[in-house]
């Protein structure tokens, strides 16, 4: 059987990531398409409770390794139980967030550096994404969109953090042209879903 595709996307807090995962959703059901729809941190019961801890605002005194390694060990789970065995079914896994956000928010925001790549690399034994669509947005954008009494532990971190987040997206998608598709997450919505969905249609036709 024929391996299936892994499509992540990726961006700053803000970004839409949700409301065009709504949008690939209507895509899949109208095509017939096998899909499965995930998120990290989650996609497991162990990821979403790693999630939870990660994520609490009362966990304020996590240290940067701490909350890599759990974030390492969240995907760690979802690709064992989840991801891997859907796309070695021939089936379509699309995910919010992948190993791209640790490096960019873990790697780059809190100046771990390369260890990240390297304990993630771990993580996903091989299993990385065939599509990245990286929405591109100012960090000052993305965090005005996000109510303050909503926002989780690290969407409540200083602008210069999540500056150094998006620069750390941007530097990524460098090192993977071939992987990655950006998108300027400031145009409005319905733009934003027709490239998606064009790319989709060539890769899905190809």
């Amino acid at each position: 059987m024929k391996r299936g595709l892994f499509i992540t996307l990726e961006g700053p807090d803000g970004s839409g990531k949700s409301t065009q995962i709504e949008f690939l959703k209507v895509y899949c059901q109208e095509r017939a398409l096998p899909c499965i729809f995930t998120r990290e941190p989650g996609g497991t019961a162990i990821g979403e409770k790693l999630r939870n801890i990660i994520l609490d605002k009362e966990n304020q005194e996590m240290c940067d390794m701490t909350e890599a390694l759990l974030y390492a060990a969240a995907r760690a789970q979802h690709v064992q139980q989840l991801i891997r065995p859907a796309l070695d079914s021939g089936r379509i896994v699309i995910c919010d967030r992948f190993i791209d956000s640790s490096i960019a928010y873990q790697g780059y925001g809190r100046n771990l550096g390369d260890v990240v790549r390297v304990i993630n690399e771990l993580a996903v034994d091989g299993c990385m994404p065939d599509v990245t669509f990286l929405m591109e947005l100012s960090p000052e954008i993305g965090k005005s969109r996000i109510r303050e009494d909503s926002q989780d532990r690290l969407e409540q971190e200083k602008l210069e953090f999540h500056d150094k987040v998006y620069a750390g997206y941007k530097e990524i998608a460098k090192f993977y042209p071939d992987r990655f598709v950006e998108i300027d997450a400031g145009k409005d919505k319905e733009t934003i879903r027709d490239i998606m969905f064009s790319h989709l249609d060539r890769i899905l036709e190809g």
